[in-house]
């Protein structure tokens, strides 16, 4: 180093403080509103069909399942499992309680609209962990809406046994061998 070029010190540099920034400018986004919490057009809040006097009716498929409330409501089969994708009530509601004789309260939410399976998933989160010898009345036998105890809830029937499942049919080289 020779004595004439003095050393300049160094300086740090605060972008800070020259105007810059040490990322690159966000460009502002207008706010949106998220899709899923709006309901569909046509699916009513049943405290509104209470105030307005709209009678509901149960669809009638929910009698004919036979399904263990303590299995997944997507162990059914054909034909029943079609059934699962119908709406629960006419009109269709956004939640309705669903409640068992001996006092245990759920609520099946949806808000397109309640189908037969948001009612059953209701129910076999409720019942899931049990076996079948601990529950008295294991199979759904239908819902029932009764007005004059409550307008916003279904009572839950269930029975002992289910009606036996149709046999498939055996081939006829199958049946044969049986004789």
């Amino acid at each position: 180093m020779s004595a004439d070029a003095a050393p300049t010190p160094l300086s740090k540099v605060d972008s800070a403080v020259q105007g810059l920034s040490s990322s690159p400018p966000k460009e502002e986004k207008a706010a949106k509103r998220r899709q899923s919490s709006v309901a569909a057009a046509g699916v009513f809040n049943i405290k509104d069909l209470e105030e307005e006097g709209t009678k509901l009716e149960i669809a009638k498929e929910t009698q004919k399942l036979n399904w263990r409330i303590n299995k997944s409501p997507m162990s059914l089969e054909e034909p029943e499992k079609s059934a699962l994708k119908k709406m629960l009530t006419t009109p269709p509601i956004k939640k309705i309680d669903l409640h068992f004789p001996l006092g245990l309260e759920v609520t099946a939410r949806n808000l397109k609209g309640v189908t037969i399976k948001d009612a059953l998933d209701a129910i076999y989160k409720q019942y899931r962990k049990k076996a079948d010898d601990e529950l008295e009345t294991p199979v759904l036998a239908g819902f029932e809406w009764d007005p004059e105890e409550s307008w916003t809830r279904l009572i839950v029937h269930c029975k002992k046994e289910g009606a036996p499942q149709p046999k498939k049919k055996a081939k006829k080289g199958e049946a044969a061998e049986e004789l």
